[in-house]
């Protein structure tokens, strides 16, 4: 680390009076892994006085910020790796994360209503994988995307719509959530530390209105800024406001009901691992422990191990709902948009909000046809393409069965 430009942050919710505390958290990190997940989840658990399947923990995804793994950064420090986590920081930052969740509960407050609000952003979102005539990537459009051929490349498959979620004492707002799928990185890879554009947009939306504003990333593993973001520092403001103004026209847009029915529903999942060689124990190892390999491939092969080792420990997947009309669905690791549009397909009687960067255990998580397809997600998911199916059956059963799946 150089620098901070803007302060990282945890920011959450947490939701009394309806069964067993329900904890809403994101986390401007790039992501929370495995053993660091389960971890820091289990420490708003009990300082929520509830049990870790009723805690909904995301992280926003900037890239100049950490990456936690513990069992994997365990693995590098006995491989005499570069480092990748400060463990002591990563405890520093749980312990101090759940100091703060039990004093908020001494100043816990009423709310009986909840809106939706919807607004699409215009000129930020854009699909990563740009397939060719043959129907492969022909490139892939990055975050921050100089190619005037990429640039000029069509939008491709996004979902362009920011949806709110707030919470109301009758007139009164308390708190609102923000779900918006894009990968939120103008630029970065400087050290240099920053929540960036969509941290940035839900903080002036907080200082403007005076109400506690949380950020979630939706399905944005598949999708950038890359069409609309040359990777200047000048941009990062220009996304921002792009943003923010979305957040604005949907906090304006928001119609609040009264709160009748709160439950909150998750089904495990259990996905499957890569069963190429390249991502087996063997070869993960030895990459690991090559003092010559790169410092990037030794990670990488370290979070591959880490992976293999909890593979059969399961995922929730959550959904909190307000009678049938308004649906939350929290997703793990970096899903693709197609999930996403999917949720609101299944659903289109209801407001479908849905946030993802949860356990990011298995990376990203790609359709299956994406595998098929090539370019970079599914050379690096530490799934395998069966992923697919099982998400989605979990969506459906969470989104279309009223009042099955476990509570």
């Amino acid at each position: 680390m150089r620098g901070v430009d803007d302060p990282l942050k945890a920011l959450g919710v947490v939701l009394l009076g309806a069964g067993k505390p329900v904890v809403l958290c994101a986390v401007d990190w790039t992501g929370l892994r495995n053993e660091a997940f389960r971890t820091w989840r289990r420490a708003l658990a009990d300082a929520a006085h509830t049990t870790p399947e009723h805690v909904s923990l995301h992280c926003v995804h900037p890239h100049n910020a950490p990456f936690a793994d513990t069992w994997a950064e365990k693995l590098i420090a006995a491989a005499k790796a570069p480092t990748s986590l400060d463990l002591k920081f990563f405890d520093r930052c749980v312990t101090a994360s759940a100091e703060a969740l039990t004093a908020s509960l001494v100043k816990a407050v009423r709310f009986t209503h909840v809106g939706t609000g919807l607004a699409e952003v215009k000129e930020v979102a854009s699909n990563r994988r740009v397939l060719g005539d043959d129907g492969n990537v022909k490139f892939t459009r990055t975050s921050a995307t100089k190619s005037k051929e990429a640039r000029e490349a069509p939008e491709g498959l996004i979902d362009p719509k920011l949806r709110t979620l707030s919470f109301w004492d009758g007139d009164k707002p308390l708190a609102g959530l923000h779900f918006y799928a894009c990968h939120p990185m103008s630029y970065y890879g400087d050290g240099r530390v920053s929540a960036d554009f969509c941290g940035l947009a839900r903080q002036k939306l907080q200082d403007e209105t005076k109400v506690f504003q949380v950020y979630f990333n939706g399905c944005g593993g598949n999708v950038t800024a890359g069409k609309y973001n040359d990777g200047s520092k000048e941009n990062r403001v220009v996304l921002r406001d792009r943003v923010h103004t979305a957040m604005v026209s949907a906090w304006k847009a928001t119609r609040t009901r009264p709160v009748t029915e709160l439950r909150w529903r998750f089904e495990a999942v259990t996905l499957p691992a890569r069963k190429e060689a390249s991502f087996g124990e063997a070869e993960s190892t030895k990459v690991l422990n090559d003092p010559k390999a790169a410092a990037a491939k030794r990670n990488n092969a370290a979070f591959q191990l880490a992976w293999l080792a909890r593979k059969d420990v399961p995922i929730e997947v959550s959904c909190l709902s307000f009678g049938g009309a308004i649906q939350t669905l929290f997703l793990p690791g970096e899903a693709f948009v197609e999930y996403q549009i999917a949720a609101q397909k299944l659903r289109p009687d209801a407001v479908v909000n849905v946030a993802a960067y949860g356990d990011d255990g298995p990376g990203y998580i790609p359709t299956a046809k994406a595998y098929l397809e090539g370019g970079y997600e599914p050379t690096v998911a530490l799934s395998g393409p069966g992923s697919e199916e099982m998400l989605l059956a979990a969506i459906r059963k969470l989104l279309k069965v009223e009042g099955k799946g476990k509570e």
